[in-house]
């Protein structure tokens, strides 16, 4: 009876929030669908310029991205301890939650046209490359997407059984044998899942396009609808737009289900497995080099661009009216889009646990994941029209702003809070019953406790990731309501790169400050990795 009550609240309480998911999405739409016959379709050829370049580019970044991750995930596999491993593993997570216009603008400064990458490759005899068009865009995915593959291989590497390694020791395998028989089966289960979602998130990239795309002719389907709205105020384009960048994400994003989750593949041992190929001094040194190089190219930038920052005149920055104002709204949004995003996510994954594996309940309060299927950009385009029309914009922008960047982190929120969520139930479900301990005096003394930090590392990640975007505010944003990416943005529009540089500095701490606790609880997971 008790049990009953219980579950009837929560699956309430899931299909309630699930309902006004899809209301938002259906009133977007409307926006779109309403305003759409005023204006004229785009040509297939466009069409079809912007979509070959958006596939391309989102190809070649991942095909990099998980090209370098290989001998990266399989060096910081044979190397379990080693000083220092604990701050790698943290930068692996860094740039998930780090925001992109700070992080730009460390690239520039490192692989600008006088930076430091640049100079060692004209010393190799190498020509220059160049931070704006395909090679810059390349550039700042791999930044951004290869900690996130080293991850993906890391954590299936990981899951591969110690009697394998025991029995390749016990047999003598040479180098080569073992990475066919053990480390390269390992990798092909682990490549589809992080290969799959690299390429959606190159794909739907918006803000790296923006600022080192360098024209039309890199533009992709994202920023077309952007600029379709904000510049050429052409809905039925933006409509057209969107439509076809659902159908290429809902397509990939039904492969990436097909990748078997390595996330929950990890190894349940608690010793790490004996690894002959790590012994020798040329071994060591080979892992040492590629952990090395790693870690330089993810962390010169960011201390390039907080070098920068320090240079700045920050005391007349923060002093800057304007600039009160963005922090302001930066946090005020951040913070509601952190705490909506947190409770809808947990609310969705108690309901939905709650209904039986591969029922259409269960399937339908997945949402988190389906979310990945809708652009930020074509949401935040549907209720700028609607907003507009109605007259609403003054209230409509910061409440659309926030509900779309809530959204956008549901993902991180449910891979936070899923696994530990179920973990606990398993648990604690059967004793909590027997002892009649439900609702509130539950939540306070059995789940609060137990799921305290995975929920704050959910709400950290979502607020951090909220205060960096600059999707939705693009559409939005004026003087009035300006956030600290959309400052930033229009600092280094203006060519205040001095500005731009003690902006990005403050908005890489502020983003730092909230996830802090996250990156320190990673830290020392990878510190005593085995």
């Amino acid at each position: 009876m008790i049990r009953a009550r219980e579950d009837r609240v929560w699956i309430s309480a899931g299909f309630f929030s699930l309902a006004g998911i899809l209301l938002f999405v259906a009133l977007a739409a409307a926006g779109l669908l309403a305003a759409a016959p005023e204006a004229s379709y785009p040509p297939l050829t466009y069409l079809w310029h912007l979509t070959a370049f958006t596939l391309w580019q989102a190809f070649l970044s991942m095909a990099l991205s998980v090209a370098f991750a290989v001998p990266v995930a399989l060096a910081l596999a044979r190397r379990p301890s080693f000083p220092g491993r604990g701050f790698v593993v943290a930068l692996m997570v860094l740039p998930l939650g780090l925001p992109v216009l700070p992080a730009v603008f460390g690239l520039v400064e490192i692989w600008g046209r006088q930076g430091l990458a640049n100079d060692a490759l004209v010393w190799f005899g190498a020509p220059r490359l160049s931070i704006y068009g395909l090679s810059g865009i390349l550039i700042a995915h791999v930044f951004f997407n290869l900690p996130l593959a080293v991850r993906f291989l890391l954590t299936g590497l990981d899951a591969t059984p110690r009697d394998e390694w025991r029995l390749a020791a016990s047999l003598g395998f040479s180098r080569l044998s073992l990475f066919r028989f053990v480390e390269g089966p390992a990798l092909l289960k682990a490549l589809p899942g992080a290969a799959g979602l690299i390429f959606m998130l190159c794909m739907t990239s918006f803000t790296i396009i923006l600022t080192l795309g360098g024209g039309p002719a890199t533009s992709t389907l994202e920023v077309a609808i952007y600029q379709a709205l904000k510049f050429d105020f052409d809905p039925a384009r933006a409509l057209a737009l969107t439509l076809l960048q659902i159908v290429l994400t809902g397509f990939v994003f039904q492969v990436l289900r097909l990748a078997p989750d390595v996330e929950h593949a990890r190894s349940t041992l608690s010793s790490r497995p004996f690894r002959p190929d790590a012994r020798g001094a040329w071994a060591l040194g080979v892992d040492s080099v590629i952990i090395l190089v790693f870690t330089l190219f993810v962390a010169a930038p960011l201390v390039a661009a907080a070098s920068a920052g320090v240079r700045a005149d920050l005391f007349r920055l923060v002093s800057d009216p304007l600039f009160h104002r963005a922090l302001s709204i930066s946090l005020v949004i951040a913070i509601s889009s952190g705490l909506l995003s947190t409770l809808l996510g947990y609310t969705l994954l108690q309901a939905r646990r709650r209904f039986a594996p591969g029922s259409l309940a269960r399937r339908s309060l997945g949402l988190t994941d389906f979310i990945l299927l809708l652009p930020p950009l074509a949401l935040g385009a549907g209720w700028f029209v609607l907003t507009l029309r109605l007259g609403w914009v003054g209230v409509g922008a910061p409440f659309a702003v926030i509900v779309i960047n809530a959204l956008m982190a549901m993902p991180f929120v449910a891979r936070a809070l899923g696994p530990s969520l179920d973990s606990h139930v398993h648990r604690t479900e059967h004793l909590a019953l027997s002892l009649g301990v439900t609702g509130w005096n539950r939540l306070r003394l059995i789940d609060w406790p137990a799921l305290k930090t995975p929920l704050l590392t959910a709400l950290a990640f979502a607020m951090a990731l909220s205060l960096g975007d600059l999707g939705a505010i693009a559409l939005f944003g004026d003087d009035n309501f300006i956030t600290l990416p959309a400052l930033l943005y229009a600092k280094l529009g203006s060519y205040r790169g001095t500005d731009a540089a003690g902006l990005s500095l403050i908005l890489g701490l502020v983003c730092l400050a909230l996830m802090a606790p996250a990156l320190r609880s990673f830290s020392a997971e990878g510190a005593h990795h085995g």
